[in-house]
């Protein structure tokens, strides 16, 4: 069967969760070429040219490692390649990506040191800064943040978080999640100091699942020359010597690499400043949305705002999940989910990846009719304040 749909609509389905996306046609073309001989010369050739290629989309000069896994996969392959059993790990829960990271820490035998907050905020950067001023014994070995979390619509600022541990003199490593912001929201691996970032395929990248990156600092790289976690399928050592001629130490996901350097090369033609200007204008065209129904963004913080989905809580006594389920059912579109202790309290547009006005407009159009027909209290007029804010800056 090519495609699953339970109830078989006309018109195209509505995939309006913040991940997976939607993948562009010359993506999915791409999937579609024969296998190549991963051994072969013509597969070196296109894997030395996606390795360096991707590292734009980083904005790094140093090594991206991509691997056959979702981001989670991504997430541990960070954590083996870096620390040692008992080592101390600042985090913040910014949210349930957040709150799985830690957990993943904890399975593995680290020591989370964990900063809470209430999920309506980004980290926490003077709760961060005061944890490392307070740590004269360097027992922190690394700061681990989600820069965009996807379960609440809140993105950090990573250049506070590296300004405090430079302020604090702390030399601990600073690994950071761009699950759901790479390719959507601007990122700036090098400039910020990260030195382990963490990726996936299926967001702005506009690819299926599938790959997952991990770009290295020379300071990430050192530290794993000493790291005591065990670690074979996630080792960047063999993975490094294998990439110097563009192959892999074990077999690839071929297909994804097409689609990969496709995707790569639709994002640097279109630019990265304009993408990332695409993504926030939709942002805000959603939030007025948002606020003309009569409605509450998740993200307390205008400076925290994501642009690559927005989490909408419903009035206390309605179900978020009920109304998904009602979009679903009479318009044929997706919208995420609320995770963790957010279920059935909020429900998420996703305004990444490939999409355009016209693609806002329709989703919203879906939201609007939906809470008249969930009976979820509100007023109309969201998708004419979105329109009113798009076709007023073009």
């Amino acid at each position: 069967m090519a495609y699953f749909q339970s109830k078989p609509t006309a018109g195209r389905h509505f995939l309006q969760i913040p991940g997976p996306t939607n993948v562009p046609d010359k993506v999915l073309r791409a999937l579609d070429n024969p296998t190549m001989d991963h051994r072969g010369p013509d597969f070196g050739l296109l894997g030395a040219q996606i390795l360096e290629k991707v590292k734009a989309v980083f904005k790094t000069t140093q090594p991206v490692i991509i691997y056959p896994a979702s981001g989670t996969g991504a997430w541990e392959a960070a954590l083996v390649n870096t620390l040692s059993p008992g080592d101390t790990v600042l985090m913040c829960e910014t949210g349930q990506f957040a709150f799985l990271w830690r957990e993943m820490a904890e399975r593995l035998g680290l020591k989370p040191e964990l900063i809470q907050t209430d999920w309506r905020r980004a980290v926490d950067v003077p709760g961060i800064a005061a944890k490392l001023r307070a740590d004269t014994g360097h027992a922190i070995k690394a700061v681990c943040v989600v820069h965009n979390e996807t379960s609440t619509g809140c993105t950090s600022r990573i250049d506070e978080v590296r300004a405090a541990l430079d302020e604090a003199g702390h030399p601990a490593l600073l690994l950071v999640d761009t699950i759901s912001s790479l390719g959507s929201i601007d990122y700036r691996h090098d400039e910020w100091g990260v030195d382990v970032t963490i990726a996936g395929s299926q967001k702005g990248l506009m690819l299926p699942p599938g790959l997952s990156f991990n770009a290295i600092s020379p300071k990430a790289l050192k530290a794993s020359e000493s790291a005591k976690l065990p670690r074979s399928f996630w080792d960047w050592k063999p993975m490094l010597a294998s990439n110097a001629t563009g192959y892999f130490p074990y077999t690839p996901a071929t297909n994804m690499l097409y689609a990969l350097d496709t995707a790569l090369d639709l994002l640097l033609a279109e630019g990265l400043e304009n993408v990332f200007a695409r993504h926030d204008r939709h942002a805000e065209a959603t939030r007025r949305a948002v606020r003309a129904w009569g409605l509450e963004v998740q993200c307390e913080d205008p400076r925290h705002y994501s642009s690559a989905l927005t989490a909408v809580r419903l009035p206390e006594g309605h179900s978020a999940n009920a109304l998904r389920a009602a979009i679903l059912a009479k318009f044929n579109m997706s919208l995420g989910n609320g995770l963790g202790r957010l279920n059935d309290r909020v429900f998420r547009i996703g305004h990444l990846g490939d999409f355009n006005d016209l693609a806002l407009m329709g989703t919203l159009s879906g939201v609007e009719m939906g809470l008249r027909i969930a009976g979820v209290p509100h007023q109309p007029g969201g998708v004419k304040a979105a329109m009113d804010y798009l076709s007023g800056n073009s």
